[in-house]
């Protein structure tokens, strides 16, 4: 029986060690998105866009990640109202550094608009957050979300702040499966 092991795991490892050692020879450098770029393109973007993409790195294995930073205010939400966006590839992850409001995620889907920047991905809503619509919800989830709250929205998910009292300030990192998103860039104001 012993035998029988020792000859069982000989045989999965080899093939294991094979991958490892292929995932070492190529790997991917890392990439960094630091405080003060965030900070710079925060300050040049508020009264101009809500949104706006700082780097989109290629992980392997055909996908991207990107970190984009956002800014809303209360002109920014739907006065409650259940219709937002929905992204068709990219799920994001939001990581909220100040401020809050009620956030609905998620619910039945109905009345979907047509589809956005699947035409133009250089367009900079292409840039940010690839082909998305309009949809209304129903039977959704409405939570308040604070500074210091994590967010993880999967793709084909509706998502909409409903209501910001003040402002919200966020990180979206975008998980980018089907490489829609144009790997390598970087925001044009990152030095």
């Amino acid at each position: 029986m012993r035998l029988q092991i020792s000859a069982f795991l000989a045989l999965t490892a080899l093939p294991l060690a094979s991958t490892v050692a292929d995932a070492q020879e190529s790997s991917i450098p890392a990439t960094d998105v630091y405080a003060e770029d965030i900070q710079s393109v925060l300050e040049n973007m508020i009264g101009v866009t809500i949104d706006r993409q700082l780097k989109i790195a290629d992980i392997g294995g055909n996908e991207n990640v990107a970190v984009g930073i956002l800014h809303r205010t209360g002109e920014h939400d739907t006065d409650g109202a259940h219709e937002g966006l929905v992204h068709v590839h990219i799920a994001e992850v939001y990581v909220v550094l100040s401020g809050g409001g009620m956030l609905l995620t998620g619910g039945e889907i109905f009345n979907r608009g047509e589809l956005l920047f699947a035409d133009d991905p250089a367009s900079e809503g292409g840039i940010a957050i690839g082909p998305s619509y309009f949809a209304e919800s129903r039977g959704g989830v409405v939570r308040e979300i604070e500074e210091g709250d994590v967010v993880i929205i999967p793709a084909g998910t509706m998502h909409i702040w409903t209501q910001i009292p003040d402002h919200v300030t966020y990180l979206s990192i975008r998980i980018d499966p089907d490489q829609v998103l144009p790997a390598g860039y970087v925001n044009p104001e990152i030095n």
